[in-house]
């Protein structure tokens, strides 16, 4: 698969490997640490995608919720490595900070099960919730020649060259395996595939409306918003039956004869030092939240889908998804 990094690549992946090396502070706006008593989300990608939307589904539930916080949530903006900055600053420099959360996803996961991270693990955070599932969704502009997913994967079949495909992460990332798995069903070989790498959704929809990329593997909460400004037409969700809202209309891979699926899971993460009474003050209001009509209705808005995990529980089943998720990458190569 061909790849065009963005222009931040180069810097980011220098900026990791000081920040293993213990010598550049990362560019975090405030740290709970120096603003008592305010909470904190952080966003490990750029504004607009499913991380965005991760950590503002937590800050609207915390309005109906009492966390022992005395300041709303703020949202932070960390985004670098497609996760990796943010993680490493969390387990590195603010490992015990009480009201720091960290979105995360499937696609941590999978870079997790896939070494992206450094050498880290599941065990190296605290994971306190699962707040909803999205899925996998392939889309392009709405003058696209291309009507349903077929027409698009015959085309890059065809001529790969030709259409570059928006995805968050580079080869290997969760955007780019949906393709690699749409395409193998088609006998496209993963590596003739055009990628164009960004940093998250947001990045990448932006791309797909200025036409500097011809379709997007992304999620269907990030494609939601943009569908319904009518500008983008999604061809294909990648969920067992289709979805609810505004997306309800698009037809699954596997009614256009791809069986692939690609539930996403969302939720948040904290520090490895957090004490045991932080973290089960932020996994209790968590489970208190979602038992609320209140955040369903949220949840809907923000185009995300009833998963709701906590604590323990949800430990063990993010072990069990790393391990799914490297077995997955396996059969592309991405893990040996």
């Amino acid at each position: 698969m061909q790849i065009r990094y963005t222009h931040l690549t180069f810097l980011l992946s220098s900026l990791l490997a000081c920040m293993h090396a213990g010598a550049v502070q990362p560019v975090a706006a405030v740290t709970a640490a120096e603003k008592p008593g305010a909470a904190m989300c952080i966003v490990p990608a750029k504004p607009g995608g499913g991380m965005d939307l991760t950590c503002k589904l937590a800050q609207q539930a915390q309005q109906a919720q009492q966390t022992g916080v005395s300041q709303p949530m703020q949202i932070n903006y960390l985004p670098g490595g497609v996760g990796a900055i943010a993680w490493t600053t969390i387990i590195s420099q603010r490992k015990a900070e009480a009201n720091t959360l960290v979105a995360y996803s499937g696609g941590s996961l999978l870079n997790l099960a896939e070494g992206k991270f450094g050498k880290s693990d599941a065990s190296h955070v605290r994971w306190v919730a699962a707040i909803g599932t999205d899925y996998g969704m392939i889309a392009v502009r709405k003058d696209s020649p291309y009507k349903n997913l077929r027409e698009l994967m015959e085309a890059i079949k065809s001529k790969p060259a030709n259409i570059a495909i928006g995805a968050g992460g580079t080869v290997g990332s969760q955007d780019w395996l949906k393709m690699a798995q749409i395409g193998k069903q088609l006998g496209i070989d993963s590596k003739s595939m055009r990628l164009v790498a960004f940093e998250g959704g947001g990045e990448s929809f932006t791309a797909l409306l200025a036409d500097h990329v011809q379709a997007v593997s992304g999620d269907a909460s990030e494609a939601a918003l943009h569908a319904r400004d009518d500008k983008i037409r999604v061809l294909a969700v990648l969920s067992d039956a289709r979805l609810p809202g505004p997306l309800a209309n698009v037809p699954t891979a596997r009614e256009q004869g791809f069986d692939v699926t690609w539930p996403i899971i969302r939720g948040v993460y904290m520090g490895p030092q957090v004490s045991d009474k932080d973290y089960q003050r932020w996994v209790t209001y968590f489970q208190q939240a979602m038992n609320t009509p209140a955040f369903d209705e949220q949840r809907k808005i923000h185009g995300l889908f009833p998963f709701a995990m906590t604590g323990k529980e949800l430990t063990e089943y993010i072990q069990k998804a790393v391990s799914n998720y490297r077995l997955q990458a396996k059969e592309f190569g991405m893990v040996r």
